[in-house]
């Protein structure tokens, strides 16, 4: 696996397999690599001539109270799985380099990014959406991976790339879990072992109201209250928000008649948590 820190040097390697008709399989990460990303390597290695995996660490989509400084690194560890599982190329260029002294521009993606997610972090989806723009101007890969557990993130990258028109497919891979259900995060890191315990709650309840919809509830607000009182619960965790929406718009819906993105963000300790279910009528 070789290793690129500098974006000529990236831009130079991904030029030329592109001019040998190599096609770019790339999954862009903040490193602290888990089984989830792990599964966005095998998805591209098993559909793609060359696999880029960037770990970058965003200043733009972080807060000023938010962990930026906190995030986990473990950037040799990385690499090594990365190595591992046959990678060709870990790019991890340094922020100087990706935000020059004067840098100015952002992307923004009117009437999604301030929904779910965006309203307790603002922000923060400019932020993703202009690194991962910038990246796949510097990768140009033929398709990009991207977990599922990110839907609101997933969705945007998505509208982003059709409205700019980028020659990328967007491809989405399921959810991967621990077996008691957590949904694997680099931030699972942060939790003590009674909030690991406590964390269960998140898969917990959308399983409830899995079972719920299963046997016929159609009423979203019905749902919605099953689930919070699942996590309410469990004393250490905190609801952010819990919401039934329309997977393509994010807009709230009363009904569960097609399918339904039900997401939520869940405080544990300190430790803010994401998960999700698609339910169907």
């Amino acid at each position: 696996m070789k290793t690129v820190t500098s974006i000529p040097g990236m831009e130079d390697l991904a030029r030329q397999w592109r001019k040998d008709g190599r096609r770019i399989g790339f999954v862009p990460t903040m490193g602290y690599l888990h089984e989830g990303h792990l599964s966005l390597v095998r998805a591209s290695k098993g559909r793609d001539d060359i696999t880029v995996v960037s770990i970058f660490i965003n200043p733009t989509q972080f807060g000023p109270n938010e962990d930026f400084k906190e995030y986990p690194r473990d950037l040799g560890k990385d690499s090594a799985y990365l190595g591992q599982a046959g990678v060709d190329v870990l790019f991890c260029p340094d922020a100087a380099e990706v935000y020059p002294p004067g840098y100015r521009t952002y992307v923004e993606v009117e009437g999604l990014q301030d929904r779910l997610c965006g309203k307790s972090r603002p922000g923060h989806f400019r932020g993703v959406a202009t690194i991962v723009l910038k990246l796949f101007e510097i990768v140009g890969p033929a398709r990009a991976y991207f977990g599922a557990k990110d839907a609101q993130q997933v969705l945007i990258i998505r509208r982003m790339a059709a409205d700019l028109n980028l020659e990328v497919e967007v491809v989405t891979c399921p959810i991967v879990r621990e077996p008691d259900g957590l949904a694997l995060s680099s931030r699972n890191a942060y939790l003590s072992p009674d909030q690991r315990k406590a964390a269960r709650v998140l898969s917990t309840s959308l399983r409830w109201a899995e079972k719920a919809a299963g046997a016929g509830e159609r009423d979203a607000g019905r749902l919605l209250a099953g689930i919070r009182s699942v996590i309410e619960a469990e004393p250490l965790a905190r609801i952010d928000y819990v919401e039934a929406v329309d997977p393509g718009t994010l807009e709230p819906v009363a009904e569960v008649r097609a399918e339904v993105l039900v997401a939520l963000a869940v405080f544990v300790g300190s430790t803010r948590l994401i998960d999700n279910i698609r339910l169907r009528g």
